[in-house]
């Protein structure tokens, strides 16, 4: 029989040691793997898939479109994200050519959480400047969706003795109050009764531009939102609006804004000493760049093409047969 074909095609690519764990996986199970990192343009991208003729493809938050798709052809039968986000897949276009898409759901959720506990951190201690700060205990987190991410930034919260709700319209009440947190009845009562709001939702039609004005207008005094989310899910008009009508406003975000030069100019009117203090945002989307959550992510990715191919194994298959997008 012949061998099967894997593509690691990763615009930002994995650390060393990942791809080292990742080509392990595959040489134990015999397969063939070829590496495509640190592509620029989505015709390089298409022009790959053409040539390599993989059956399966590990991405991170490479754009899966129906053309990379028709350019992969026949042999492509299963794409999984290295990752739990998987908006950058179109999932219709998948279904509609039998293409199984999968994620690794938990893989680099501890990386994100951290990285977002580390932000608030530096915020709240002024960014180390020498100057009098606050602290985390007592303040209460929203979390805004309650997967994974955002279980771990509740684990977190407790070792900060810190009050937390959430607010989840795919979980029950019970399931979110069972650990621990409190059930928000609506995303509004989030930002109202919460000084950090955290993002952990994804893109989509309900979700794009939903954190508007007057959500952010409602935050107590020195609210902070958090996003380690999607940047899309930002009515930036609005978010620019209540960062000129309220100077303790706080935008902490681990994926850039579209605009994010008239972000810049809306805090550059600042006083030096109040920039960073006001809006922090990573160069590139970070939250998940360890070591740890490159090489959990990557193997598990790994794993899973094997069992898909070797035992028929679709656990973590997000596009359902006959699923209306």
């Amino acid at each position: 029989m012949p061998t099967k074909k894997v593509l690691v095609a990763t615009e930002k690519p994995f650390a060393a040691d990942a791809v080292s764990k990742i080509e392990a996986e595959f040489k134990t199970a015999g397969y063939e793997v070829e590496k495509f990192e640190g592509y620029k343009a989505a015709e390089e991208l298409k022009t790959k898939v053409a040539e390599t003729g993989a059956e399966a493809l590990i991405v991170r938050s490479d754009k899966m479109t129906p053309e990379v798709m028709d350019a992969a052809g026949a042999p492509l039968k299963l794409i999984v994200r290295a990752g739990a986000g998987v908006d950058t897949i179109d999932l219709k276009a998948a279904t509609d050519r039998n293409i199984v898409v999968m994620n690794t759901p938990g893989q680099n959720s501890n990386a994100v959480a951290e990285l977002a506990f580390g932000m608030m951190l530096t915020n709240v201690r002024n960014h180390y400047d020498g100057s009098s700060g606050y602290e985390l205990r007592g303040k209460t987190l929203a979390l805004y969706g309650f997967g994974q991410v955002a279980r771990n930034m509740h684990r977190l919260a407790k070792g900060f003795e810190m009050p937390t709700i959430a607010y989840d319209p795919f979980l029950k009440p019970e399931d979110i109050e069972a650990t621990g947190a409190k059930c928000a009845k609506t995303v509004a009562e989030l930002f109202s009764d919460a000084q950090f709001v955290s993002l952990h939702i994804p893109a989509t039609a309900e979700t794009t531009k939903s954190i508007n004005y007057e959500l952010l207008a409602s935050m107590p005094k020195s609210g902070v939102l958090i996003n380690t989310a999607r940047a899309e899910v930002i009515d930036e008009a609005g978010l620019l609006k209540a960062f000129g009508e309220r100077g303790d406003l706080v935008y902490l975000s681990d994926v850039a804004p579209t605009e994010v030069k008239d972000l810049e100019a809306q805090v550059d009117a600042l006083e030096v000493s109040k920039k960073a203090k006001r809006a922090f945002i990573t160069p590139k989307k970070m939250g998940a760049q360890t070591a740890e959550a490159n090489n959990n992510a990557g193997v598990a990715a790994a794993k899973q093409i094997v069992d898909f191919f070797e035992k028929g194994e679709k656990r973590f298959q997000v596009n359902k047969p006959g699923q209306t997008f």
